[in-house]
């Protein structure tokens, strides 16, 4: 009886620490998200205050993505050899700062520095937070600690822009600024209170020193570089992000061309594709941790892909775009945790848990690359007129994209992994 009330007592005290992580992980990955967005919700008065056009707001912006995905992929190093509180802290501080330099700025080479700022605080965060969850959630927790983090992040890219609209329309933009630096100190406050909690040099929990003494060892630093299931992570990435790119750019004119919509109900189809999205990762938490992290993701973003195809047809009612595009949001959605834990697979079996930030960093700086490359696919077609062409793009992506992930569960499930994931 004294050790069943134990062993109670342990796993109620592992499920609070594990609850504490992620909150505090998926806290700073919301802060990660709300920094992305500083800039353009003020755009207008940028605009007005340094006479600026168009294209001089739209390279603060490829500044920030370019620097954040170059960083990204460095980033993971640093991780690796300091450990992720540390380089975090060091992430939310330089954001901290890119605001401040905002609220000041009275040039545009000084909102050009604020973007360098904000590039550089924001390439540590994937790298950081998934080490982190990886090092101190336990295993059978880790598809819902993935669930959260990616939430975390539709949270704040959703909460940013009302926030310093707000507060610009009122107080001015400088003010807006500095209460944006306000909630990156809150952040960085949480991480620092709760230090010990996930600073991983303290000792890990039973689960995972059992985990850590059966992985194999991280070896030289770019060993990873070598190893298939890491590059082919990278390609999923590229590709599912390309198609997530194209919806997020250009899905109010696509639609608009191809059915005739209103800016308005345009703008609505995103967003109701965006809410998809965000319930389809709550889901995706819950079966992530069954296991067949693959096979998710097919069926997934299979469907994601067969509902653009039906887009592309242009034969369904205008009416039911809404809710098309709020299924294959769903779709996509539903296969980010899954996503996630692939990629934790594909680390585990052939570099080492030492290695989680550079793999980490690495296979997502494919997401900077596939939203770089957006661009210069789309272009041309929509200049060209070709707009049903895209819809066939994405789909055709997310076929790719479920051709990749099967290949890297084919790949990366050795035997002594299937029973670890089905803990």
């Amino acid at each position: 009886m004294m050790t069943q009330t134990s062993d109670n007592a342990i796993r109620h005290k592992l499920l609070h620490a594990d609850a504490a992580v992620i909150g505090l992980v998926g806290f700073a990955h919301g802060t990660s998200h709300f920094f992305q967005l500083l800039m353009p919700p003020l755009f207008p008065w940028l605009m007005r205050e340094f006479v600026l056009n168009f294209t001089e707001v739209a390279a603060l912006m490829t500044v920030i993505f370019v620097i954040s995905g170059c960083g990204q992929a460095l980033a993971g190093f640093p991780v690796d050899r300091f450990g992720p509180w540390r380089v975090l802290c060091c992430g939310i501080a330089t954001l901290i700062l890119s605001a401040l330099v905002l609220s000041v700025a009275t040039s545009y080479a000084q909102l050009m520095l604020a973007a360098v700022l904000t590039g550089l605080g924001n390439c540590v965060f994937h790298p950081a937070d998934f080490t982190l969850l990886n090092r101190r959630v336990s295993p059978a927790r880790l598809g819902h600690a993935f669930s959260i983090h990616g939430l975390s992040g539709y949270l704040g890219w959703a909460v940013i822009p009302p926030l310093l609209v707000g507060i610009a329309g009122f107080a001015g933009w400088r003010s807006a600024a500095l209460a944006a630096a306000g909630v990156g100190t809150l952040s960085l406050a949480l991480l620092w209170r709760h230090k010990r909690l996930l600073d991983d040099r303290t000792d890990l929990n039973h689960e995972h020193a059992a985990e850590a003494a059966a992985a194999p060892p991280s070896g030289r630093s770019f060993d990873f570089l070598r190893s298939r299931p890491v590059w082919l992570c990278f390609s999923f990435f590229v590709v599912a992000t390309m198609a997530l790119g194209v919806l997020q750019n250009f899905a109010p004119v696509l639609l608009r061309e191809v059915y005739g919509l209103s800016l308005n109900i345009s703008t609505s189809c995103l967003t109701a594709y965006l809410l998809g999205s965000a319930g389809g990762m709550a889901s995706g938490g819950f079966l992530a941790a069954r296991g067949a992290h693959e096979r998710i993701i097919a069926a997934a973003l299979g469907t994601a892909a067969a509902v653009a195809l039906l887009l592309a047809s242009g034969i369904v009612p205008w009416w039911t775009v809404p809710v098309i595009m709020a299924v294959m949001g769903f779709g996509v959605g539903l296969a980010g945790p899954s996503r996630d834990l692939l990629v934790r697979r594909a680390a585990t079996q052939s570099i080492g848990r030492a290695a989680f930030g550079r793999v980490y960093g690495f296979v997502y700086s494919g997401m900077d690359a596939g939203f770089s490359l957006v661009p210069l696919i789309v272009g041309p077609l929509l200049d060209a007129g070709r707009y049903s062409l895209v819809f066939y793009a994405i789909a055709l992506l997310q076929f790719l994209a479920v051709a990749v992930a099967l290949m890297v569960g084919a790949g990366s499930r050795p035997a002594s992994l299937n029973a670890f994931h089905q803990h």
